[in-house]
């Protein structure tokens, strides 16, 4: 079975599998269709990331979380998310609403919004659940680098239950779409 494994900040990706957090702010990731704004694949694997992870652009809470790479050349993958709803905000300070719901600082925020001289960004909405056993691979070369999504061959991957409850996880989409979409 092909799955499609999305990295992001090891710290992110910690806070999500803990309950923490259910959002995500991308630049990347996202393809325009007929029907707007769409994330390349609406289910994957959590992959941590070290890769330009900076401790000054995670909020306070989450700074407990920032970690070395406890396997250099080995990925554990923790868990399945499921996208649940995504928004593209293209003002500033509409993404900078989002800063309470995940684990970035304004800072990364803003830094993520203004990339590459094109002010926007995805958030996402995300129904996380932490796999039954992590899926540990040896990090190959076409892994590596500055890529949002890394397709894998996985066998067998079982997800437990989610780690935010269905009815708080409504809450927050409807909390969301209140903030970036007036």
């Amino acid at each position: 079975m092909a799955l499609f494994a999305l990295k992001e900040w090891d710290a992110q990706v910690q806070a999500l599998g803990q309950g923490s957090v259910s959002v995500l702010v991308r630049k990347g990731g996202i393809m325009e269709t007929h029907e707007g704004f769409e994330v390349e694949h609406r289910e994957f694997l959590l992959y941590p990331t070290f890769l330009h992870q900076n401790p000054q652009e995670v909020r306070s809470p989450f700074q407990s979380l920032l970690r070395m790479d406890p396997q250099p050349g080995r990925i554990v993958l923790p868990a399945l998310a499921e996208v649940v709803e995504v928004w593209k905000v293209e003002d500033a300070e509409r993404a900078l609403r989002v800063e309470p719901f995940q684990a970035l600082n304004a800072s990364a925020i803003e830094r993520r919004f203004h990339y590459r001289n094109r002010p926007w960004l995805h958030v996402l909405l995300v129904r996380v659940r932490p796999l039954i056993k992590p899926l540990a691979l040896e990090e190959t070369p076409e892994m590596l680098g500055c890529v949002s999504w890394v397709p894998l061959e996985v066998k067998d991957v079982q997800a437990g239950p989610p780690v935010v409850p269905e009815t708080a996880l409504q809450v927050l989409r409807s909390e969301l779409q209140a903030l970036l979409t007036d």
